[in-house]
C-alpha cells in the first residue's frame, strides 16, 4: 500500500510540498484538551493582524483552487474553512481528540490536514484527477460522483476519499471512535512551504508520541520522490519501530 500524488498532479503544481505521517496504535480516549490551546493561540494571533484569505497559506490555496476552475470563496481549502469557522466562532467543534489535535495544528499553521482511516481505504491512494466513475459518500451517508478531472484522493477501487483535493474529506475513511491506524496528509504550495511543512509534520509526530505513545512514520514527498510506502512500515515488528 502506498500515498502519491500522480505525475499531472507535479507537472501543474510543481510548487507542492506534502508531508505524511502513518501511526497505529491511535485511541479515542485521548485527552488533547490541554494541548491544543497552544495552537488556538497561534491561529487566533493571526487572525488578529488580518483575516485568513490575507494569509499567504490560504491565498496559494487560493490561487490553486482558481486554476482548478473553482470559485475560492465557494470551495475553499480545509484550512481556510476550519480558520474562517474559528475566527467566527473562536473554537472548533470535538469530534475525535486525534482530529482534533490535526485541526488544532492546521489552524495554528494555515495548512490543510487531512486524518485518513487506513482500515476504510482499499489499496493505494492517489490524489489524482478524476475519471468520473470514482464514488465519494458524504458524512450524511449519501453518495457522489466527482466530476471528470477533478482532483480527488483516490483509492484502489475508485473510492474517493477527498474531493477537490483539500476541500472535502468523505465519510467513508473519517476517523471514528474504532479507528486504530491512520494516514495523516498535509499539503502545501506556498512560498515557505519547503519549511512550514516539515515543521508542522514534526509536531504532529511529537504529539502522537506524548499523547498514544506511538512512533509515526513520517515523509516528505517530491517530484522526484512521490511516493509514501505503508507497506513496509506495517509490516514492521514493534520493536523494529522503536528502533
Amino acid at each position: 500500500m502506498y500515498f502519491r500524488h500522480s505525475n499531472e498532479m507535479w507537472s501543474e503544481f510543481p510548487e507542492l510540498v506534502p508531508g505524511v505521517l502513518f501511526a497505529e496504535g491511535i485511541s479515542a480516549d485521548a485527552i488533547v484538551t490541554d494541548r491544543i490551546v497552544s495552537y488556538h493561540a497561534t491561529a487566533a494571533e493571526r487572525l488578529a493582524q488580518g483575516s485568513e484569505s490575507e494569509m499567504p497559506e490560504i491565498q496559494a490555496w487560493r490561487r490553486s483552487f482558481s486554476k482548478m476552475g473553482l470559485k475560492p470563496t465557494q470551495y475553499r481549502c480545509a484550512s481556510e474553512a476550519l480558520l474562517r469557522r474559528f475566527r467566527q466562532e473562536g473554537s472548533l467543534p470535538q469530534l475525535h481528540p486525534l482530529v482534533d489535535l490535526c485541526n488544532a495544528v492546521s489552524i495554528a499553521f494555515a495548512i490543510p490536514v487531512a486524518v485518513f482511516d487506513l482500515a476504510k481505504i482499499t489499496g493505494d491512494l492517489e490524489v489524482r484527477h478524476a475519471g468520473g466513475s470514482e464514488s465519494y459518500l458524504t458524512f450524511s451517508g449519501e453518495t457522489e460522483h466527482p466530476e471528470p478531472g477533478e482532483v480527488i484522493f483516490a483509492d484502489t477501487i475508485g473510492q474517493a476519499h477527498a474531493r477537490r483535493w483539500t476541500n472535502r474529506q468523505s465519510g467513508r475513511s473519517a476517523v471514528r471512535e474504532d479507528t486504530k491506524s491512520v494516514l495523516i496528509v498535509a499539503e502545501a504550495l506556498h512560498d515557505s512551504a519547503s519549511a512550514d511543512v516539515p515543521h508542522l509534520i514534526g509536531m504532529i509526530a511529537a504529539e502522537l508520541a506524548s499523547v498514544w505513545s506511538v512512533e509515526a512514520r513520517s515523509g516528505l514527498l517530491s517530484r522526484s520522490s512521490p511516493r509514501f510506502d505503508l507497506s513496509s512500515a506495517m509490516n514492521l515488528q514493534p520493536e523494529q519501530k522503536r528502533g
